[in-house]
């Protein structure tokens, strides 16, 4: 969009720049000279949405939203000021909030700490109980609708297809919503209730723990699990077992059955903190949001596109996760490589690491490109290229520590392995993020000796409880 095309007002709100741009409408950043603050301005074209054939369903949606979040009043949901419209669009004028939702946070390989982990899921079902109290059910929690702002705190936004249960501006989108966070009754297209929410918020909690969403693959492998399959997968299914005592909190929230689950947002908040039985913090740990996902993110693909991408796809000197075909891993890198650049080995691996099967990679990746063309770019690709890509589904795989170098007596060495290596610094990932590589390759340059090797690792490593548990996950403690 050109500066030429950025309107300068919507109403009394005197526009900034634009925030980001969609199908049918763009999101600015105002100005309300009545209070002096800035807020979001949310759009719709009326052009557009007219031409699309869905009009009806479509502004039927944008007055909800402005219904559903105005009737809200609470510090962890995004308020709404106003609801106007004119000859062009509709908008509403909203909250600005500065943060990163936790879908980028995901995209960027974030390693949430327990404390964290039970502070957002604190957050947001006391955003969700108050919304229940007011008779609005949110019906669309996912990743990408929660907000982690610089201070911590965690904003719930978007109640686009929201139902707010009064009789007179009853709304119901019976088919609207996320695959992986729909419970069975959304497909079934049965009665709902504010338990859709109990439900989207345990596949949140799992995907925290587990660092992969519970329900992976394609929309319809995604609709037969969650329908059809006996009971959610356990964390431990997904190499998440030092999480185990709370599989039976989301089990329950994942209940196939609403009557099964959690009756209110307020009784699968006690159960979380009858697990943890420690003092939970108000925010998320600055530790974690000092540094922005996407610029941090930014700042390693501007680095590396200086440099050459000729040897993107090589599998032959690339490490590749167990369980997948190299020659596959290899044709995505190449792909993405002629849209990013080298780092797309990085996102590749990474991506394979917590994807079960080729369909949630491929989404994952994509998720995990901040520009709308590169996004376009890259599933465009990857369409052109499918007949070169078997797709076929990968059993989850749960991580497992490599079987000690022998020799061809079968002695079995004492010494690093790069297998080793790589093994430990993933392992170490799930304790203390991304700087798990810098921290192993360092204590592989000190040591040949696998014991010593773990115990220089384990050292850096704050907590004594997470210390502990990562020695007995290596076998030495």
């Amino acid at each position: 969009m050109s500066d030429l095309s950025i309107p300068e007002r919507f109403g009394k709100y005197v526009v900034k720049g634009v925030l980001g741009q969609g199908a049918m409408g763009t999101v600015y950043r105002a100005f309300d000279p009545d209070i002096g603050r800035d807020v979001a301005v949310k759009t719709i074209r009326w052009d557009l949405v007219r031409q699309s054939g869905h009009g009806g369903s479509i502004e039927a949606r944008f007055r909800n939203e402005a219904r559903a979040a105005g009737r809200l009043s609470h510090p962890g949901i995004v308020a709404v000021f106003e609801f106007g419209q004119g000859d062009d669009c509709a908008f509403i004028a909203m909250e600005y909030v500065e943060g990163c939702s936790l879908r980028e946070y995901f995209a960027r390989w974030t390693v949430f700490g327990e404390a964290d982990i039970v502070s957002i899921m604190i957050q947001l079902l006391n955003a969700l109980a108050h919304a229940h109290e007011c008779k609005v059910w949110h019906r669309d929690i996912k990743p990408a609708n929660l907000i982690i702002m610089k201070d911590g705190r965690l904003k719930v936004a978007d109640f686009g297809i929201a139902r707010i249960d009064v009789p007179d501006i009853t709304q119901t989108y019976t088919c609207m919503g996320t695959p992986g966070y729909m419970p069975p009754e959304v497909y079934r297209q049965e009665g709902l209730d504010h338990r859709t929410d109990i439900f989207a918020a345990g596949a949140v909690m799992y995907e925290l723990l587990a660092g992969r969403p519970v329900f992976q693959g394609t929309a319809e492998a995604v609709m037969s699990r969650v329908c059809d399959a006996e009971r959610a997968p356990s964390l431990a299914a997904n190499g998440a077992d030092r999480w185990e005592r709370y599989d039976p909190v989301i089990c329950k929230a994942l209940s196939k059955k609403p009557s099964e689950r959690f009756e209110t947002a307020t009784s699968f908040r006690d159960a979380i903190l009858a697990v943890h039985s420690r003092p939970v913090r108000e925010t998320v740990s600055e530790e974690t949001v000092i540094v922005r996902p996407t610029q941090h993110w930014r700042q390693d693909r501007a680095a590396a596109r200086g440099s050459s991408v000729s040897k993107a796809g090589s599998s032959s000197s690339t490490w590749w996760p167990p369980g997948w075909d190299p020659e596959t891993l290899g044709l995505v890198e190449a792909q993405l490589a002629q849209i990013i650049g080298p780092v797309a080995r990085v996102l590749v691996q990474r991506a394979a690491s917590r994807c079960s099967d080729l369909d949630t990679l491929l989404n994952a990746i994509a998720d995990g490109l901040n520009e709308p063309e590169e996004r376009r770019a890259f599933q465009s690709n990857m369409a052109i290229r499918s007949g070169e890509i078997v797709s076929s589904d990968v059993p989850a795989r749960s991580m497992q520590r490599p079987s000690p170098a022998a020799s061809e007596t079968g002695t079995v060495q004492p010494h690093l392995t790069s297998e080793h290596i790589e093994w430990v610094s993933r392992l170490l990932t799930r304790y203390i993020g991304p700087l798990a590589r810098v921290i192993v390759k360092r204590a592989s340059e000190q040591t040949n000796d696998r014991e010593q090797f773990y115990m220089l690792v384990a050292e850096r490593i704050s907590s004594d409880s997470d210390r502990e548990a990562f020695l007995r996950e290596a076998h030495i403690g």
